[in-house]
């Protein structure tokens, strides 16, 4: 079994202005750095034998920010949001609106979310047998999250789509062998 804790990145220019970034690599804002210094201390006790992150930077610096280099972190592309492409950079009521349609019909010039949950699922099986034991924290996305909700707690992913996302100071998963 692996100890997932999942953490979403702190607050960036887009999120305070409620766009959707998507694939967008948008810099966290003072606001955010704030939070993710915040997301350090709220876990400063706490031992992860490894951090991931998706391979953007609002992501991979919330990890710096928060516990610099106290664990070895690594980014993974596979980690990422959601490609929205057409509609990236759009108002994330849109996006949000859209999502339920996007389950296995990629958004327009960009992906699904089954696509990104996928994603999600061939990391969690290349990451079983290294951390099988072992405690991390993943630092990412809405669509990281629908992938751990999806492939560690079985939830459907018209079921996450339209339930109301809400942030929460990290969610926990048990993580068994994936098998298929």
């Amino acid at each position: 079994m692996v100890e997932i804790v999942f953490e979403s990145h702190a607050t960036t220019f887009d999120n305070e202005q409620k766009i959707a970034s998507g694939h967008y690599d948008v810099e966290l804002s003072p606001k955010g750095i704030e939070l993710a210094k915040q997301l350090g201390e709220r876990r400063k006790g706490e031992h992860f034998d490894a951090i991931f992150t998706s391979d953007l930077q609002r992501a991979y610096k919330t990890a710096k920010l928060a516990f610099g280099d106290r664990f070895p972190i690594f980014q993974d592309e596979r980690l990422r949001e959601c490609d929205y492409g057409d509609f990236e950079h759009q108002p994330s009521a849109f996006v949000d609106s859209e999502r339920v349609k996007r389950i296995t019909e990629p958004f327009p010039n960009g992906e699904s979310l089954g696509q990104r949950a996928d994603y999600m699922k061939a990391f969690l099986k290349e990451l079983f047998p290294k951390y099988d034991g072992k405690r991390i924290l993943i630092i990412g996305h809405r669509a990281t999250q629908y992938g751990l909700e999806r492939w560690a707690n079985g939830k459907a992913l018209e079921e996450l789509t339209q339930a109301f996302w809400q942030w929460q100071p990290g969610w926990t998963y048990r993580l068994e062998l994936i098998k298929s």
